[in-house]
């Protein structure tokens, strides 16, 4: 009986020991590093929306280490490498070239993209499932395609020849760009496409593409969508409309847009975020998300000025958030 007794007294020490073992694993506190390409409007709310969601999900938990690349991609690594070497709990790459830099770092740390087109692309990923099966999920900008390419027919349908601009140095603006030039060929329209490298060269590039074609295509491209301005002043002037990937890009030189909300966007990453941080969720096993809903939209401003109609379906943007 004695023996029985210490047995079970052990047995009730030892169970004591395992419960607060258990209790002790779930951290106080979580640190999440978040490297952004650009200071941009898209980029700019994907941010917002993640920390928002994460911080509505965790409160006080949950603290950010935000950087900004300034779109210099070669600072990507820095910036990202840092995180590693403080052994945050999770990265948040809000964009492709914060992406591909947070996969050549890490295998161990949680990884999670927003603001990326095709991961497929980024991540050279050959048999694509929809998942990474590694420490790399996220959500995807990608607006559907075809219906981009279909919205300038319907705008434009006089028109012949449109040019298709987009940055280089980002493989998922190529990615894009292939899939619409191929759809508005099938459509009838003669296609070019004009390249810029960087900012510096997109005046130049920019005015190639405007003097040679009738309708300019320009998709979700960080470069772009921070020379918005520059874009505007020499499209506008000559009377040759823009139709462009996202909301932000067409508010400062599109008349028209099929667009997603990249505050949603974000925010849905944030609550992927806060599944593998608090309920120990294998993101090597969560599908890469989409955005809901995509809206057809147009820029009053440049539309009353180009003397476009839009189609009633088309809503007019709030020109008030740039």
């Amino acid at each position: 009986m004695k023996n029985m007794k210490k047995f079970a007294a052990l047995g009730m020490t030892i169970a004591m020991a395992l419960g607060v073992t258990a209790c002790g694993s779930e951290k106080d506190s979580y640190t999440v590093g978040i490297c952004q390409l650009v200071q941009h409007d898209a980029l700019d709310a994907a941010t917002k929306g993640f920390r928002d969601a994460l911080t509505e999900k965790l409160g006080d938990k949950v603290k950010f280490d935000e950087q900004n690349a300034q779109g210099d991609n070669a600072t990507c690594p820095t910036i990202i490498n840092s995180f590693v070497s403080d052994n945050v709990d999770l990265i948040l790459a809000n964009a492709t070239a914060p992406l591909q830099s947070a996969a050549a770092a890490t295998t161990e740390i949680p990884i999670l993209g927003t603001s990326i087109t095709d991961y497929a692309t980024a991540l050279d990923i050959a048999d694509w499932t929809g998942v990474t099966g590694r420490n790399i999920s996220g959500t995807s900008d990608l607006a559907p395609l075809a219906e981009q390419a279909a919205m300038l027919k319907e705008l434009f349908p006089d028109a012949k020849k449109v040019g298709l601009v987009y940055c280089s140095a980002e493989p998922n603006s190529q990615y894009q760009v292939d899939i619409v030039k191929s759809e508005l060929e099938n459509l009838g329209y003669t296609c070019d496409t004009y390249s810029f490298v960087d900012s510096n060269d997109i005046a130049t590039i920019v005015q190639n593409a405007v003097s040679s074609n009738e309708v300019i295509y320009i998709p979700t491209d960080n470069t772009a969508a921070s020379s918005t301005q520059v874009i505007n002043n020499i499209a506008s002037e000559a009377g040759i409309p823009i139709i462009t990937g996202e909301a932000n890009m067409c508010r400062g030189c599109g008349v028209a847009t099929l667009s997603i909300s990249y505050y949603d966007l974000g925010y849905q990453t944030g609550e992927m975020a806060a599944e593998i941080l608090s309920q120990g969720k294998d993101i090597s096993k969560m599908e890469i998300k989409y955005a809901p809903e995509v809206t057809k939209q147009y820029n009053p401003v440049l539309c009353e000025k180009l003397n476009i109609t839009p189609p009633d379906d088309y809503e007019a943007l709030d020109m008030s958030a740039e």
